[in-house]
Formats: C-alpha cells, structure tokens, sequence
C-alpha cells in the first residue's frame, strides 16, 4: 500500500498513535547524563532537540494550512528530515552552511542557539525561527533572507548562505568556497571554520552534485585545504542505496553513514564528521538515511512510516525517562499552538507592493563608484615597476586581454584567475605570462566546477576571473549562472553576493574553423538571464576599459559580467589594408584610464564620411566588418555612423535610439543567429524609443555553423552587409 501519509491529519494520527503507545521505564536517566548507552547526546540537548524537530514538523503543517485559502505560497517542507537537527547542535554557528530545502529544523536549532541576543531565552528563539520561516512561505518583506521574493532558509546573521537553486546546484558553490576559506583576505569566518552544505540523494547524480564531489577529491589529493563537509539526507528507501554506493567510491572524500532519523545516531556521526574536516582541513561526506513525509506521489511504505524522525525522538525520550508518553504529546500540542499563533502573526505583515520594490536588489549599478574605482586602481598601477605593456607599442585584442588581467593582479591581492590551462595561456594564450603562484592556478575543464570555484571566491570576498574555454561550453553551467550567481544579491536582499567576471571565447570565425562547438554563435540565454552584464570588446582600443569596468564593477555592486571575446579578432591587426595595422591600439597609461574608462551599457559611434545616411548597429566581428563596408559607402559618396554596442546587456539604448534617430536608416548587423538573436533585441528597444525610421536586419541563419567554407552561408559577410546598406539607402 503506498500514500498512506498523503495529509497532515495522517501524519498527525500516526504519531500520537505511535507515542500512546510507548511505555515509560522503570528507571530513568538524569537529564545530564547520555540519552542512551554509548551516544555523546545528552538528556537536556536532546529535548532542546526535540522541540525544535517539533517546531520544523508544525511549520510544514501551517504551511499547507495557509495554503488552504491561499495565504501561504510554499508547501515542500522537512517531514522525515528532523534528524538535521542534530548536524546543526554540533557544528558551530560561525560555520558557514548552505542548506537544502527540507532542513528547516537545522535552522530551528542555529537561531535558537544563536548567542546574538543573549537576553533572549532559547525558547523565544526558537518561535522567532519559526516566524523566519513562515515568513517565507506567506511572501512577507520581513522575510530575512529574501525580503518577501522567495521562500529560501538563509539568514546571514546566523551564516546561512541560501542554496538558490536546486537539484544540488548549490554544491559547486560550497566547494569553492571551502577552496576559498583558506585563502589570504577571506575574514568572514574564523580560520578554523568549516564549510557545510546537505543536499538530497538526488543531488548526488546530477551534475553540479558530481562536479562538487569531484573537486573536492581533486582539491584534496593535491594536498591543498578543502574544510568541506557535505551531508547526503537520502530518503530512498533500502540499506544500500545507489547513492550509498556513489559516495562511498568517491575518491579523496572521506565516507560514514548514520540512521539520519536516529538523533543521538546522528549526533555522534557529525561530532566524527566535522571534527575530522576541522582538525585535517579535508573533505568528508555524510551519509544520512531519512525518509520523505508529507511529499509527492510514491511516498513511504508502512514499514518507513516508523522511522518518522518524530517518533524515534519520542520513543529515545520516554525510553530514557526524560518525558512520558502524555508529556511528549502535551509538548507536541504546546509547539503545535505556537506555531499556529506565529503563522496567523505573519499572515498581516507587508508583501512586496510594486515592481521597484521587488527590483530593488536585482543588480544595483553605481556608475560614479565604479568610475571612482577604476581611479583609485590607476593610482595603484602607477606604483608598478617601469616595464609596463604602454611601452610595448600597439597590441592586439588577445595582448590587451592579457595586460589588463596583469595591471589588475598587480593592484588588487583579492582577484583570483583560473580556468583549463590558464598557467599555459588558456586555449587561445590569453593569459599566458600571467605570473602568481597562488592566485593564478589552473582548473578542471567542466564548466560546473569553474563556475563553482568562482561562486565560492566571491562568497569568500575574493574577486574570481574564470575562463571557459569556449561559448558552447557555458550552456552546461548556465542555471548556476542564472540561479546561483546572477541573483544571490537579488534573492538574499543584498546580503550576499558573488562578484565575478566569467572570460569566454566566443562568436563565429568566418571560415569555419573547428565546426559548431568552436563557432558558437548565440547568446540568447545569457540576455535571458536578469542582472548579468554580458560585454563584447571588439577591438583592442575598448578591450581594456570595458575589462576594467567589469572588474570595478564586481568589487563595487558585486556585479556578475561574462567577457565575451571574439576569438577571430584576437590577433587581428589590420582594418582596412594588409600592414595599416589599423586594429591594433596602444595600452593605455594608468593616468589615461579615468579618460578612457566605458561605463556599463554604453555605446561606441564611428562617423564615417558625413555620418548623415545610415546608422549601422552591430558589436563583436561585425564591427570590423561594418566599419569596412562603411568606408566603401564614404568612397561612393554615403556617410555612415557605425555603432559599436559593446554591451548586449544591458543594450545602450539611449545611445542606440540616438544614434538611429539621426539618419532615419538603421542597419541591424547580428552574427547571432536571426531568431532569438540580439538584433531582435535591438529592434525591440528601437521600437520602445519610438524610430520611426526605416529598419533592415543582417543575421546569422538559423542553423549551427558547419565547417570550413560552408559556414560562409550561415554566417554575416561583409557582402550581406553592403546589400542590406544600399537597399536601405534606396529607399
């Protein structure tokens, strides 16, 4: 028989079945003493326990109460999971831990034991632990971690990072943050702190959950520091589970396995666990067998209904004489009305009442603070030896790319550059002759684990600048983009964020080099995503600025940017003729870095003869190809302005409207692919800007680029541009 437990009225019979039917001992322990034989958990930690796993059992029955008439807006809770309680009571509350959604008892137990109001007793704690929580499930603005946007368990003043996404997309990102504790600079936590994340056996097949797992051993059998506990609550049913099997095989991760419903049984596995990644500085995962109540289709069998978490505590307290079967029902009751009362407390609090207010932390943008900082960084660089990349004439895009990166390990000790190969140069050299034993370092090549390690450093403090080594390789990684990194300051109110600058090789090579995962030529997803700054430097000229913008904005608005770099102009020299060398440019001195510096979201304009007939609108390779054909219409008598957009979000709209208002003609050239493409964007805000000019549209076909000639039919050439321009200009 399966779905015995489907309601909370079962869920509630059960257990007072199952306690009525305890009989108490003849003799009882002191309250002091072990709860039972052998266990490290006490008599008094264990009734402070219980009362917080009654606490997590009565917030998942008044959330589906105020579901009820449509006042609560979160059900999934932590039935079957109570026994997380205990992971919270031995590990420290200035450990910081990511916490999968049925851990709602784990939070019960680091508020309540929270020193931060120590005129407040454990047990008004504890109700205020559980109003956090409702508060989430209602929506409201009191909410600590979210404001009111979703219902996360976080809280920074009891470091809680929230887990933003699921399926174990967190677990990159308490890898890289352990990877990152030790580190120089990190002071958020004591140096003996650990960092601790629970993720469901379904994480432990998915690919952020064997990414995490992976680095970690990775980390660890190459002798550096990896504090990292991760605790698997697996509710699949069995003694030996696939999952048991996955994590016991792992390589430089050490293994043990406890009754995850058992509290003194999981008591005692932590205090080994976590003490082990303190005192060795290593990884270790634990294995918690628990069991899923109150869920979806396909719940427990009857024989998994006695392992309710709830029950085993009962059963280990009336079997201890420390409560009888009436008092354990009688505090069941007293919990159960004060969570009541809490969730009808929160019911009249504020909701978020307009967009602004729901908006408000979604990436803030400080332009005169990030043009303040790239300042301050000149005045660093100027301290730097003599032998700087202004003396070495005109560089290419690649060259500058490097230089930059260079000048900005110099001045900031806090940024870190990673990525396949990168000690090497990276795929394309880009970083080669960068030069710090410990803050230049190469990594895994899967883009889970480069985005982790990079959404762990900037957790930690740290500025990370990853590399990938090619667009195609981002779309694995592209929920903990948009999840993990581009919303923690939006979802966290502030309280958290992941500054970062994420390099990534990119756009088409005209003649088709490499095939389609080497021509990856769409960027649909990344404009889907809200907050990210997506910039693509075309030339060597606006390369360093906007790199320099990107990094400025991270340190100052925690900002998350991908650099896109158009591989084909990396070593491109020339512009109009073979040797005029008409690509390159001159890196600039630190004193002309405030001069040069581009704010996030501006355009670039070329006139070109009057300027007065066409406005071209492009970015990346078609900015060289535009300006070419641009000339060509100067010599037959057509002036041009060309815009460079360099940023595809935001789109530099205001520049983008004015610039086509000016010649009533615009020509969209997009090497994107044409549906779904940033020219569609384009014409979106043209629209929204009122041009009520003419508009004509040059893009990538929509097919994957093929290899070698063939790619020259699906991607924009300089030919499709002039035909486009003329056709326009006929009008």
């Amino acid at each position: 028989m399966l779905n015995l437990v489907t309601t909370p009225q079962n869920l509630d019979e059960r257990f007072r079945d199952a306690v009525s039917a305890l009989r108490p001992p003849d003799s009882g322990r002191a309250p002091e003493d072990p709860v039972r034989d052998g266990a490290g958990l006490t008599g008094t930690q264990a009734r402070d326990l219980f009362d917080a796993q009654l606490t997590s059992r009565h917030l998942d029955l008044a959330a589906r109460w105020l579901r009820s008439f449509n006042e609560g807006f979160h059900t999934t809770g932590s039935s079957g999971h109570e026994g997380n309680a205990a992971v919270a009571a031995v590990l420290r509350g200035d450990d910081p831990a990511l916490l999968h959604h049925r851990s709602a008892a784990f939070y019960c137990v680091r508020a309540a034991n929270s020193p931060a109001d120590p005129a407040t007793d454990r047990g008004r704690r504890l109700e205020e632990a559980a109003r956090d929580i409702l508060r989430g499930v209602v929506a409201s603005v009191r909410d600590p971690i979210t404001g009111g946007r979703d219902r996360i368990l976080g809280n920074p003043a009891l470091h809680l990072i929230p887990a933003l996404s699921g399926g174990g997309g967190h677990l990159p990102r308490a890898a890289g943050l352990a990877h990152a504790l030790t580190r120089p600079g990190v002071t958020a936590w004591p140096d003996d702190a650990i960092v601790v994340a629970t993720f469901g056996d379904g994480a432990a097949g998915r690919a952020p959950g064997i990414a995490a797992l992976d680095v970690a051993g990775r980390i660890e059998s190459a002798g550096r520091p990896m504090p990292l506990l991760l605790i698997c609550e697996d509710d699949t049913p069995g003694p030996e589970t696939w999952t048991a099997q996955v994590l016991r095989g792992r390589p430089g991760l050490r293994y043990s396995s406890a009754d995850g419903c058992d509290l003194a049984a999981v008591h005692d596995a932590v205090t080994e666990a976590a003490g082990f990644v303190r005192t060795e500085r290593r990884p270790a995962v634990l294995h918690l067998s628990t069991v899923r109540l109150l869920g979806q289709a396909g719940d427990p069998e009857p024989d998994e209904i006695d392992r309710d978490p709830l029950t085993v505590t009962a059963r280990l307290l009336v079997a201890a004489g420390l409560y009888t079967p009436d008092e354990v029902l009688t505090r069941y009751d007293e919990v159960g009305w004060q969570v009541r009362k809490a969730a009808e407390e929160v019911l009249g609090e504020p909701k978020l009442a307009s967009l602004g207010e729901v908006a408000a932390t979604l990436a803030p943008r400080r332009p005169q603070r990030v043009t303040d900082a790239v300042t301050e960084a000149a005045g660093q660089a100027r301290l730097l030896p003599d032998r700087r990349p202004e003396h070495a004439g005109p560089l290419t895009l690649a060259q500058t790319i490097g230089a930059t990166l260079a000048d900005a390990l110099a001045t900031d000790p806090s940024m870190l550059v990673f990525g396949p190969a990168t000690i090497r140069g990276g795929r394309f050299g880009v970083t080669a002759g960068l030069r710090d034993a410990d803050r230049v370092f190469d990594s895994p090549p899967d883009t889970t684990t480069i985005l982790g390690l990079a959404l762990g450093a900037g957790t930690a403090g740290l500025l990370p600048v990853a590399e990938l080594d090619g667009l195609a390789d981002l779309y694995g990684g592209l929920e903990q983009l948009r999840a993990e990194a581009a919303t923690m300051g939006h979802l966290s109110s502030g309280a958290y964020r992941n500054p970062m600058v994420l390099r990534v090789p990119g756009l088409a090579q005209p003649f088709g080099a490499g095939g389609h995962q080497l021509n990856d030529n769409t960027v649909a997803a990344l404009r889907d995503i809200p907050g990210l700054v997506v910039a693509v430097p075309a030339r060597a000229a606006d390369a360093a600025p906007m790199l320099r913008a990107c990094l400025a904005a991270a340190v100052v608005d925690g900002t998350v940017s991908v650099f896109l770099e158009p591989v084909a102009l990396y070593q491109t020299r020339d512009l109009y003729q073979q040797g005029d060398n008409e690509w390159l440019a001159p890196y600039p001195a630190p004193g002309e870095w405030a001069e040069d510096h581009v704010p996030i979201g501006r355009a670039r304009t070329y006139g070109l003869g009057t300027a007065q007939d066409l406005t071209i609108v492009t970015y990346g390779n078609g900015v060289r190809m535009s300006l070419r054909v641009a000339a060509q219409l100067a010599a037959d008598g057509y002036g041009s302005r060309v815009v460079d957009l360099r940023w595809l979000n935001p789109l530099p709209t205001a520049d983008l409207v004015r610039e086509a208002g000016v010649t009533g003609r615009v020509l969209i050239v997009d090497e994107t692919r044409r549906s779904g493409g940033v020219g569609e964007g384009v014409l979106a805000a043209l629209v929204d800007g009122s041009f009520v000019g003419s508009v004509r549209r040059v893009a990538a076909a929509d097919t994957p680029v093929p290899l070698g000639p063939a790619a020259q039919h699906v991607l924009v050439g300089e030919d499709a541009i002039t035909q486009g321009a003329h056709t326009l200009l006929a009008r």
